[in-house]
């Protein structure tokens, strides 16, 4: 009997799972390409459904649930948090306690529920033993477990997991034991996030923006950063001046005094970026590749380890990486393509299965676990040709051979194709399987995707695809690169590749294998029979404020609501010129507007039959206590609403509405007071107290004497993953 192991991540951000299957990759995929609601933090019910189908098999096989982080540490991080701070906090405390009071402080059985309702019929008795990982456990067996090193030292680096930030740990064989750590507040993932927010992107999906930013300004304000912001150690450790940060306390990343060191408020989010943003974008840009650099270096000296991992979602810095590959001192590093925390689902699972189980590693010579990052779902013919009939496209299905002759001289031509073959990638990036593809010798096409295409940034740069045997003669990389997670110079010699070269002549290089993806490599091959050129541009197939695409349907709708010339459906191609026009409306997902309607077709119906009875008791009420005559006018209403709930219940929409309106303003009103009694009442006299007795769960302060700021651990038994804490 196989033993099978599913992995969660929720509830934070970018939410996944992943099934292993006797210690190997089965599936993984995130809820976002499910629900087309970016970076989805919702229960991934839509990703567990797929992970299940793949392996042939339901809830009730599973040998264990693992969840990538432990709810009671991480909250005992928020308690303390607000202690420390205290007065200040009551913001960030009404905001934040009414979900964890209601939903994380009980996680085990919300996720309990959820997997009951994926197993229609189970008992709570016959669901899997639920595990809990911690957060940096999670991102470092993620990082190590599918990695191709037997030893290596790893390193994981984030906004904050329940206390770690930043850990350091030891691979060998099936073995992962932590180093050390450094703690909240202090990080270099919140750090940068508080420069995405000056800077006016969104924080946990603009950083990459920073990066792309950063090659247009120059290092002006770094002295500034290293001289206010953080006191930064040798070894690469690191502490910040809280005094300039409000994500502790508040709603925002940064306060008025970090304002005033920078000579400005951050820019309005849209607003027109000046060279102020594009110095600041530059400034933090080397001040974290720095850091990142140090942190490899102490590693690489202590642990005598030849190899480096790496996860976290600063690991996808891929110009931070570019600096470690040239510069630091491991002959090899492997980044987990899906380093954010979509990839502790991974990591939890493998977790589960080397630590509760003692598994050893099945490991492929110089090749990753990952199966190139191709672990989602996948379209055969029958079901891209019934799509087709459907929306009534115009395609054309072509053999191998002849379509890859026709796609590359069609992106030859200048023209726009997106490409959808294979099993989904997981991850951030687009690795050629959900991807738009263009020509890079066309030095106009950056500004074409960028603006009629993508509808993005006009200073984004676009990533190049290029035949892994072919990588060194355009870039300057000794190291593969198959997840796209470094940044390498584009050779001096190269200047037939604009469309790819970044303005500092960089480029996020992506190399594509044979053995990996060999239909993305076989068109590599044919563009360059045809061109001379073996690389394309490679931009993921999605547009501005949207997760790649999924299914045919999916590539399909942006396809046609976008300039985008040619579409290739494994191997059916349709030509944009060839399919009737696009009816505006008619992308919305049938499936699931239908499950939607029917959803609120029934709250409708529940509530007209509930607010109905209510009436009806208060219309009967002086009959049936004085007799007395009844109220008609509450009959009137109960019959009506009653009637309505059974016959039509679109009509009760507007008075649902207004209901719910006043209960969640009442609800919130009553909250606020609750939680403002036991933050003034508890949380502040509590807070001071420690205060006064010299108590800082947050290390407050720089001390220039010490030479580290290292927080050593030591390895907990394999047990801890069934405790939450």
């Amino acid at each position: 009997m196989p033993l099978d192991i599913l992995g969660i991540s929720a509830y934070y951000h970018d939410s996944a799972a992943c099934l292993l299957r006797d210690g190997e990759i089965v599936a993984a995929a995130q809820e976002e390409r499910f629900s087309r609601k970016r970076h989805d933090a919702g229960f991934p019910v839509h990703a567990i459904g797929f992970c299940l189908r793949q392996g042939g098999m339901s809830v009730g096989d599973l040998k264990y649930v693992a969840f990538y982080d432990k709810p009671l540490l991480k909250f005992e991080r928020l308690l303390e948090t607000y202690l420390a701070f205290a007065p200040r906090g009551i913001r960030s405390f009404l905001v934040a306690m009414p979900v964890w009071v209601r939903d994380k402080l009980m996680l085990k059985r919300v996720l309990e529920d959820e997997l009951l309702a994926l197993a229609p019929g189970a008992e709570r008795a016959a669901l899997p033993p639920l595990l809990f990982d911690e957060h940096h456990e999670s991102h470092a067996a993620s990082a190590f477990y599918p990695s191709p090193f037997e030893r290596a030292a790893v390193l994981c680096l984030d906004g904050v997991g329940e206390w770690a930030t930043t850990s350091a740990w030891m691979g060998e064989g099936s073995d992962l034991t932590p180093l050390w750590d450094l703690a909240f507040p202090h990080s270099i993932g919140l750090l940068y996030s508080a420069f995405t927010y000056h800077a006016g992107f969104r924080v946990n999906s603009g950083e990459y923006k920073v990066m792309g930013l950063a090659p247009y300004g120059e290092p002006t304000y770094v002295r500034t950063i290293y001289d206010n912001l953080i006191d930064l150690k040798p070894d690469g450790t690191f502490r910040l001046n809280l005094d300039y940060f409000d994500y502790c306390t508040g709603l925002t990343m940064t306060n008025d005094r970090f304002d005033r060191l920078f000579g400005g408020s951050p820019r309005v989010p849209e607003g027109p970026l000046t060279r102020r943003e594009m110095d600041l974008a530059r400034s933090i840009q080397e001040v974290t590749g720095e850091v990142m650099l140090r942190l490899a270096r102490t590693l690489g000296r202590e642990t005598g380890a030849d190899c480096l991992s790496m996860a976290g979602g600063v690991a996808l810095n891929s110009v931070g990486n570019g600096r470690i590959v040239r510069e630091g001192p491991f002959r090899n590093i492997w980044i987990q393509p899906a380093a954010g925390d979509a990839g502790g689902a991974v990591g939890a699972a493998c977790a589960a299965w080397h630590g509760m189980e003692g598994q050893p590693r099945r490991r492929t010579e110089n090749r990753d676990a990952m199966r190139g990052g191709y672990l989602g779902p996948a379209f055969g013919d029958q079901e891209i040709e019934s799509f087709l009939g459907e929306a009534r496209a115009s395609s054309e299905r072509l053999d191998d051979a002849a379509l890859f002759r026709r796609v590359a001289s069609e992106l030859a031509s200048g023209k726009v194709v997106g490409w959808f073959q294979g099993p989904m990638e997981f991850g951030p990036r687009a690795l050629g399987n959900r991807s738009i593809l263009g020509d890079p010798r066309d030095a106009n096409m950056r500004s074409v995707l960028n603006d009629k295409i993508k509808r993005r940034e006009s200073f984004r740069p676009f990533a190049p695809a290029v035949s892994g045997e072919r990588a060194g003669d355009y870039f300057e990389m000794d190291a593969e690169s198959p997840y796209m997670t470094l940044v390498a110079p584009v050779r001096e010699t190269r200047s037939d590749i604009p469309a790819v070269t970044h303005v500092d002549r960089t480029a996020r290089v992506q190399t594509v294998h044979r053995t990996t993806n060999p239909r993305f490599h076989a068109l590599l091959e044919a563009f360059r029979a045809q061109t001379g050129c073996a690389v394309v541009v490679n931009t993921s197939f999605n547009v501005r404020g949207e997760p790649i695409v999924c299914t045919p349907g999916d590539a399909y709708r942006c396809f046609m609501k976008t300039a985008m010339d040619v579409l290739v459906l494994e191997n059916y191609i349709l030509d944009k010129d060839a399919q009737a026009p696009w009816v505006q409306g008619s992308d919305a997902a049938p499936a699931q507007a239908a499950t939607e309607e029917k959803a609120g077709a029934r709250q409708l119906r529940s509530f007209g039959l509930i607010a109905g009875t209510g009436f009806a008791v208060i219309g009967l009420w002086p009959l049936l206590l004085r007799s007395e005559p009844p109220r008609s006018w509450a009959l009137a209403l109960a019959l009506a609403l009653g009637a309505a709930g059974l016959a039509f219940p679109p009509l009760l929409r507007k008075p649902y509405r207004f209901w719910m309106a006043l209960g969640a303003g009442l609800g919130w009103i009553n909250t606020r007071i609750v939680l403002g009694l036991v933050y003034y009442g508890l949380v502040v006299p509590i807070g001071l107290a420690m205060r006064i007795i010299g108590r800082d769960a947050m290390r407050r302060g720089f001390d220039k004497d010490s030479e580290t700021y290292r927080i050593l651990r030591s390895k907990r038994p394999a047990s801890h993953m069934r405790r939450q804490y």
